[in-house]
């Protein structure tokens, strides 16, 4: 049996950003982006079965970013300092 798996390249146990065949300078989805941030940089194809969970993700944080401004700017105008 023969196989052709190089196990001494440095790039196989690493993140998947710093490897030569990773993007070319090419534009990654939402879910891609997303994938590698939950995964540490090692995995962008964890989340890309279905491109929607990116725009779940950043509707969330961007809903999140608005309330606690909002939050602050009311809590701001009834209890002034």
């Amino acid at each position: 049996m023969n196989n052709d798996f190089n196990f001494k390249s440095p790039e196989l146990f690493g993140s998947v950003v710093f490897r030569p065949d990773f993007n070319s300078f090419k534009t990654i989805n939402a879910s891609q982006a997303w994938s590698l941030f939950f995964t540490g940089g090692r995995e962008d194809k964890k989340l890309d079965s279905n491109p929607r969970i990116g725009l779940l993700f950043t509707s969330i944080l961007l809903g999140l970013s608005v309330s606690g401004f909002a939050s602050a700017l009311i809590t701001r105008t009834i209890f002034p300092v």
